[in-house]
């Protein structure tokens, strides 16, 4: 089981990125405000864990205005969704390996 372990990425290890990528994997990009009330955590936890993400090369961020206040956008990049899908696969082995 071992090296199911191995597999595991460090950077998913949280809750919080685990929800930010899940949205990041099924969405063309998500914003700032929606990924904020996903993960129902605050701005700066918030932050801190995209930058964790963008760091990694797993975010791209693309910041824009609607009108005159800011929108920021986060998407995945195919860096991004294939360390997450490696992710998912090896919890996925564990488990059923357990089973």
């Amino acid at each position: 089981m071992s090296n199911f372990i191995d597999q595991l990425n460090k950077v998913f290890d949280s809750r919080v990125r685990l929800g930010i990528m899940s949205a990041l994997m099924v969405n063309d990009h998500v914003s700032f405000n929606q990924l904020k009330e996903l993960t129902g955590v605050t701005d700066g936890n918030l932050a801190s864990h995209l930058k964790g993400l963008e760091e990694n090369g797993y975010v791209r961020v693309q910041k824009g205005f609607i009108g005159r206040k800011t929108n920021t956008t986060y998407s995945a990049t195919k860096l991004g969704e294939k360390a997450f899908k490696t992710h998912l696969d090896a919890l996925e082995k564990m488990i059923r390996k357990l089973q």
